[in-house]
């Protein structure tokens, strides 16, 4: 039996199957450059930090959140500055706003003196009736008061034998200030 190959050309000359060569090897070596080029648009896995790799990683975090952690303090340090000023300003504006509308009050006055409030039925002093007094002894009608003084109040005895409490005090309550109308 003749065994023929199973793939036969047909009779060529040398230069046709040097072309058929060179396009087999041209197709070969065009697919394996897009197999290349696959290759290189696929991001190479990740490297695995080693310990030292790790601690470096565990250190730049820990730079970062201290550095952030500083950052907000310092700009929370600045904003203080700058409310506490705001409200210096607020309340020196709200101070001379309140002087201006007690000035601007007719017949109206902040008087000085030293007037003692009597206790009333409940045992309590009553500054009202100080105030009034004592704005009345100034030449006014009317008045509230604006600023109490309370003191212990002793028999000589008692500063003598060196204590400043005991028996015989009692406390007393004083108008300092009041505004008067």
């Amino acid at each position: 039996m003749d065994s023929e190959p199973a793939l036969s050309f047909p009779p060529r000359t040398a230069v046709s199957r040097l072309r058929l060569g060179g396009l087999v090897l041209g197709a070969l070596m065009v697919s394996s450059m897009f197999a290349a080029a696959q290759d290189a648009s696929k991001p190479a896995p990740p490297a695995q930090p080693g310990f030292f790799g790790t601690i470096k990683g565990w250190w730049d975090q820990t730079t970062e959140t201290w550095n952030a952690g500083v950052n907000s303090a310092q700009k929370r340090f600045e904003n203080f500055g700058h409310d506490a000023g705001v409200v210096a300003r607020t309340t020196v504006d709200t101070a001379k706003d309140a002087a201006g509308a007690v000035a601007r009050l007719p017949n109206t006055g902040v008087v000085r003196g030293h007037e003692k409030c009597k206790a009333a039925p409940n045992g309590a002093p009553d500054c009202i009736a100080a105030a009034i007094a004592m704005c009345k002894g100034k030449g006014f009608e009317d008045g509230s008061s604006l600023d109490m003084t309370t003191a212990e109040v002793c028999p000589a005895q008692v500063y003598l034998s060196g204590r400043t409490a005991g028996e015989g005090c009692h406390t007393e309550t004083f108008v300092s200030r009041a505004l008067c109308k």
